[in-house]
C-alpha cells in the first residue's frame, strides 16, 4: 500500500479539511447518486469506514464515485483517468501556488497554470482571500515588472497571433452576454491554458510578450467572472488575482484595475460580504488613475466603490462615488475609441448601479427614480445588450416596489425579469429571483401575487 493511504485514507483527509461526518458525507453522495439518475444509494455509515480501512478496503463501484466527485466539485472525467482513491487528491489541493507565486514572469505561468488547470473547479461558495492577502497582493502588483522578451526552442510569434487572441476574447465575452457563464467558463479558462503555453514555450519579443500578458489577464478576469456568476466565489478570487498576475506581465495598469474592479465585485456581493475588503482593491486600483487609460474602466471603478459603500451602509460615501462615475463617463471618449471589453459601461449603468445602491440603503424610492433614469436617459441601459444583467435589475426594481408596497408594479416588473432569464445560465440571477420570490411568498394572500407564484413555480 502506498505511503498517502498509509499514512491517511484521502476520503478521511477530505472530511477532515471539510468539517463533514461520515453520515454527512454519505448522504450528500446519496442526493446527488439519485440526483445524477443511479437511483436510491444505501446510507449506512459503516459504508466510510470500509472504504477507508487500511487492510483490503473496499472501493465504491463507479456510479457512487462520481456522485461522490460532482459533490467535491471534481470533474468526472478524473474518476476514469485516476484509480480509487487517487482522484480524491484533487479535492485536497491547495492554492498556494496562486497566492505566494513570485510576481516574475515565470511565477505568473506558474499561477496560470493552476488557475485555468481542467481539473480547477472550485465550487465554494465563500471568500478565502483574507484582509492581509488582499494587502500583499495589491503591494505586490504596485511594484511588480512588466514581462522581457522571451526566447525559447519553439517557434517566434508575432503581434497577429495576439489580435487573434483578442478577437477570440471578444466573441467569449458576448456569449457570456447570450448564453450565461455556465456555458463559457470553461471556454474561458481553455483560452488561458492556450496563452499560457505560449508564454511558455513560444519566442517572442518583449512587446507581443506583454500583449500576450494582457491577453492571459482578461482570459482569467472573464474566467473569474464566470466563476462569480455561477457562484464559485472562491474560484473567482483566484482567477482574479491570477488575471492582476498577468496584467502586471503587461505593463498595463488598465488590465490591472479591470480586474480589481471585478474581484472587488465578488468581496462585496459574497452571502457574507466583506465592503471593506472590496474598498481596498478599489483604492488600490485608484491609486495609479494617473496611469488607467480607459474612462470607462474608472466610471466602472466607482460604480463599484459605490456599491461598496452602500453595503458598508455609508450612504454619504455610496452617493458621491455615483457622482464621481457620472463624472468620470462623462470626460470620456467615444466607445469604439475605449476598450473593446468596456462595451457594456454608459450612463445607464451607473444608474442601474445608483439605483442598487439606494436600494442596499434602505431608499426604494430613490432606487426606483434611479431605475427610471437608467431606462430614459438619452444613454441608456440596453436590455439587448445582456438580458442576464437586465433580468437582475429588474428584480431589483421589482424589490423597490415591493419596498413600497406596490404590489402590482412588483409583480409586473418580476414577471419581466423572469421572461428575461429564460434560457440564460447564472447562478447569480436565479437566486436574485429566488430571494425575490421568497419576500413576495410573504403576500400571496394578494391575487396578483398568489397567481405569479403559482404561474412561475
Amino acid at each position: 500500500m502506498s505511503a498517502i493511504l498509509e499514512d491517511r485514507h484521502p476520503l478521511n483527509q477530505v472530511l477532515t479539511v471539510r468539517g463533514w461526518t461520515n453520515e454527512y458525507c454519505l448522504r450528500r453522495v446519496a442526493a446527488r447518486h439519485k440526483d445524477l439518475g443511479y437511483g436510491a444509494m444505501a446510507v449506512r455509515k459503516e459504508k466510510i469506514s470500509r472504504w477507508t480501512r487500511p487492510e483490503s478496503p473496499q472501493t465504491p463501484n463507479i456510479p457512487t464515485q462520481l456522485a461522490m466527485a460532482d459533490v467535491l466539485g471534481i470533474d468526472s472525467r478524473e474518476v476514469y483517468a485516476r484509480p480509487w482513491p487517487y482522484w480524491l487528491l484533487l479535492a485536497l489541493k491547495d492554492d498556494t501556488t496562486i497566492w505566494e507565486s513570485p510576481w516574475t514572469p515565470a511565477g505568473t505561468i506558474q499561477a496560470l497554470d493552476a488557475a485555468g488547470g481542467l481539473v480547477e473547479q472550485d465550487r465554494r461558495r465563500f471568500l478565502i482571500a483574507t484582509t492581509a492577502t488582499v494587502a500583499a497582493v495589491l503591494a505586490q502588483w504596485a511594484t511588480a515588472e512588466s514581462a522581457p522578451a522571451f526566447s525559447s526552442s519553439g517557434r517566434q510569434i508575432g503581434g497577429a497571433v495576439a489580435d487573434r487572441f483578442d478577437n477570440r476574447l471578444t466573441e467569449l465575452r458576448h456569449l457570456d452576454d447570450d448564453l450565461g457563464s455556465d456555458h463559457v467558463y470553461d471556454a474561458a479558462r481553455a483560452e488561458s491554458r492556450l496563452i499560457t503555453r505560449l508564454l511558455r514555450e513560444a519566442t517572442y519579443s518583449e512587446e507581443t510578450g506583454q500583449r500576450l500578458h494582457a491577453c492571459a489577464a482578461e482570459a482569467s478576469r472573464l474566467a473569474g467572472w464566470c466563476a462569480f456568476d455561477s457562484g464559485q466565489s472562491a474560484a473567482a478570487e483566484k482567477h482574479f488575482v491570477t488575471a492582476l498576475r498577468a496584467a502586471a506581465g503587461s505593463g498595463d495598469r488598465t488590465a490591472g484595475a479591470t480586474a480589481l474592479a471585478f474581484w472587488a465585485n465578488v468581496r462585496y456581493s459574497n452571502s457574507r460580504p466583506d465592503p471593506r475588503g472590496a474598498l481596498d482593491l478599489i483604492d488600490g486600483a485608484l491609486a495609479h488613475r494617473a496611469n488607467i487609460a480607459s474612462p470607462r474602466v474608472l466610471t466602472m471603478l466607482h460604480i463599484r466603490q459605490a456599491r461598496a459603500y452602500s453595503i458598508a451602509q455609508e450612504p454619504t460615501a455610496a452617493y458621491r462615488a455615483i457622482d464621481d462615475a457620472l463624472a468620470a463617463y462623462d470626460r470620456g471618449i467615444p466607445p469604439d475609441e475605449d476598450l473593446q471589453s468596456m462595451y457594456w459601461v454608459n450612463t445607464g449603468e451607473v444608474f442601474q448601479a445608483a439605483a442598487s445602491t439606494a436600494l442596499s440603503l434602505g431608499d426604494p424610492q430613490r432606487a426606483l427614480t434611479y431605475f427610471s433614469a437608467a431606462a430614459t436617459h438619452h444613454d441608456p441601459y440596453d436590455p439587448e445588450k445582456e438580458p442576464r444583467g437586465t433580468a437582475i435589475y429588474l428584480a431589483r426594481e421589482a424589490e423597490a416596489y415591493l419596498a413600497l408596497g406596490d404590489m402590482d408594479g412588483a409583480v409586473e416588473t418580476a414577471q419581466r425579469s423572469v421572461d428575461l432569464m429564460g434560457g440564460v445560465s447564472s447562478a447569480r440571477g436565479s437566486e436574485t429571483l429566488t430571494g425575490l420570490r421568497s419576500e413576495l411568498t410573504k403576500h400571496r394572500a394578494i391575487p396578483v401575487v398568489r397567481n405569479f407564484l403559482s404561474e412561475t413555480a
